[in-house]
Formats: structure tokens, C-alpha cells, sequence
């Protein structure tokens, strides 16, 4: 089935994305697809990863979807810091949160941002994002934090302090099923899944807040957790399930061009369980390069298009699997949705 998108440009890029992909697509307003889960897209991500946020979730959704109809709205919080060309692409694109409050939704997926404080309260769009997590619980039946959001939401919701790593978490980690629940039907007792992050929430917090913890893995800590939230469940994930075979290279590219650049003291980690033997020998090759020659021109020679080639996305089944339990569970709780006005129903 189609995934209706909300923007009305011609050239918005999902458009030809979806029909040289073999995938359908139509704009919102289609009179044929009335009956559709809707589903806002809260996006919160930098200029730079503004597009692949996007497209990840896009061919996430439209994978997971089967036989029901999608409908993506994507809004943006005008807080979020941007350059001038993010600011132009989110206003031809996107619309505000005062649109979100007034959007009828089955559920929400709200993005990381880039961390620039040390405490959350101080992000430029705190304020913003506290709207939006206390009008999604009120107004949603179910909504999906990743990574930095997840932080945001437990902070303000359950006071639960995030934690800095002692250095940044990043690569494709086991996890673990560690109860059962029906947004995990039919994935396997063991999964992979992609973590990018320098902090976390740690499992201790959550069980005595009520969180119930559903995978998590022995290196990277807890990753998909839940609680119902007033008339929203709410689903977090410290990973990214939706990332694409390449986000990672792009983020561990990205790092090393601050570290080339004098931005960042430290070279980056390499991601765990990510590139093979071989590519993990000439990323190695190429750190001791970097580090003995610092200059930002050494990283236009970086192997990318080497190291793209033999990598694996490992953690797409689950992650399909995963959000199609979610869609199916949107689609029942909008079938449903006129009971549920006064008693929250558990997925």
C-alpha cells in the first residue's frame, strides 16, 4: 500500500524516491486513502541529517507497512538551531508544533538531536519539546522516541538523569529479548541493532519508574524500552533501528573530520560489529595517518566508497518486524480509539 505524504511541493525528494524504489506514493490529500494510520514525524535532527532522517524512516515505514496505508506528516520544532538553508527546507516542508497540536494522529515518532548543552533543560528547544511530549501522551495511542529524545522524554516525564558515556557508544550491537511483549512478536530472541550515542538512561532508573525494559544488550545497555503515558504507550529506543546500511560510516566519517579539523580533541572510536576484519585494517591504517599528520585535508582521502562496499545491514528484519507491530498496533487503537477516552488500553 501507498505511504501518503503531507507536503505539497512537486519536488519534494520522497516523491521520486518512492517511484524509482518500486514503492507507491501519493500526497495527503488523496480522496482514494481516507481510511490511513496517520503518523507525524517530529524531526529534530540537524541540517545534516535532516534528508536521511527522512528517507530511513520513510523506507522503514513503507517496509513495515503490508497492506495498510501510511500517512507521514512531518513537523519541525522552530526552536531546533539551523543554518539558512535547514531553516528554508523545513519551512517549504514541514510544519510547526502549533499544527501538530491541532493534527489528529494515531502516533508520533519524535528524532534526536544533536546534543549541544550538557544538561537537556538548556537545549534552545526544551520548551518546545516539552509541548510536544505533553500533548503526544494526551493525544496519540502511541508514540516512538529515539536516542536523544528518549533522554528528553524520561527526564521530563519521570525525572530519570541521563548519564554521559565515558566515550561515545557507537556500533552494531547484540541484543537481547528480555520480556515478552507484543511489539516483539516474531523477532528473534536475539537481534543487532545500531546505537550512535554519548549518553544513556540505565536500566536500574527505569524499572523503578515504571519502565518496562524489552531488549538490551550487554555492551550497549538497555535499548527498547515502554510505559503508557497517560493515553499514549510509549516506545523508546537508545539505538537506531531505522538507520541504513551506511548512516554509521557517515557518523564515523563525520567525527573524524572534526577530529582532522581541530574540533575535537580525541579520535573517534570505531564502530563495533560493524566493518570486517579487512576494512577495520585500513581504518586503523588510516587513524595512525590522521594522528601523526593531522590536517583537514587527509580526509578526502578517506576509503569510504572502499568500506561501503562490503558492508551489511544486519538488524533490518528486526527492525521491519519491530515497527510493523507498531503500525498494527495504530491501526487498532484508531479502529478503537472512541473507548479509549478515558481508559488507556496497554499494547
Amino acid at each position: 500500500m501507498p505511504v501518503l505524504i503531507n507536503p505539497g511541493s512537486p519536488d519534494y525528494h520522497l516523491f521520486s524516491r518512492a517511484e524509482s524504489g518500486g514503492r507507491e506514493t501519493a500526497r495527503s490529500d488523496d480522496a482514494d486513502f481516507l481510511d490511513c494510520v496517520d503518523i507525524g514525524l517530529i524531526n529534530n535532527m540537524p541540517d545534516s541529517a535532516l534528508v536521511s532522517t527522512e528517507r530511513q524512516l520513510f523506507d522503514l515505514l513503507s517496509a513495515a507497512a503490508g497492506k495498510l496505508p501510511i500517512r507521514l506528516h512531518l513537523f519541525a520544532m522552530d526552536a531546533t538551531q539551523r543554518t539558512t538553508w535547514g531553516r528554508e527546507y523545513v519551512r517549504r516542508f514541514y510544519r510547526g508544533i502549533n499544527e501538530l497540536f491541532e493534527s489528529k494522529l494515531d502516533g508520533v515518532i519524535i528524532t534526536g538531536a544533536e546534543p549541544t548543552t550538557e544538561r537537556l533543560m538548556d537545549e534552545p528547544y526544551w520548551d518546545s519539546f516539552v509541548q510536544v511530549i505533553d500533548w503526544a501522551k494526551q493525544n496519540t495511542a502511541s508514540s516512538v522516541c529515539s536516542c536523544l529524545a528518549v533522554h528528553g522524554a524520561v527526564q521530563h516525564l519521570d525525572g530519570i538523569e541521563r548519564h554521559p558515556l565515558a566515550s561515545k557508544c557507537i556500533g552494531v550491537f547484540d541484543q537481547t529479548k528480555v520480556a515478552p511483549h507484543p511489539l516483539l512478536h516474531g523477532v528473534p530472541e536475539r537481534l543487532r541493532i545500531p546505537h550512535s550515542r554519548w549518553n544513556e538512561v540505565r536500566e536500574s532508573a527505569l524499572t523503578q519508574s515504571g519502565y518496562s525494559v524489552l531488549t538490551k544488550s550487554g555492551q550497549a545497555g538497555v535499548d527498547c524500552f515502554v510505559k503508557q503515558h497517560k493515553r499514549s504507550l510509549f516506545v523508546y529506543f537508545q539505538g537506531h533501528p531505522e538507520y541504513e546500511s551506511q548512516s554509521l560510516l557517515g557518523e564515523y566519517r563525520r567525527d573524524i573530520g572534526r577530529f582532522l579539523r581541530e574540533e575535537s580533541d580525541t579520535y573517534p572510536n570505531m564502530p563495533q560489529g560493524y566493518f570486517s576484519i579487512a576494512a577495520q585494517e585500513t581504518l586503523a591504517a588510516f587513524q595512525c595517518e590522521a594522528v601523526w599528520g593531522r590536517r583537514p585535508e587527509l580526509l578526502a582521502s578517506f576509503p569510504v566508497d572502499r568500506l561501503a562496499r562490503d558492508l551489511e545491514n544486519t538488524w533490518r528484519t528486526a527492525a521491519e518486524c519491530i515497527y510493523r507491530n507498531w503500525i498494527s498496533y495504530l491501526s487498532s487503537q484508531k479502529i478503537w480509539r472512541p473507548k479509549l477516552a478515558v481508559v488507556g488500553t496497554e499494547l
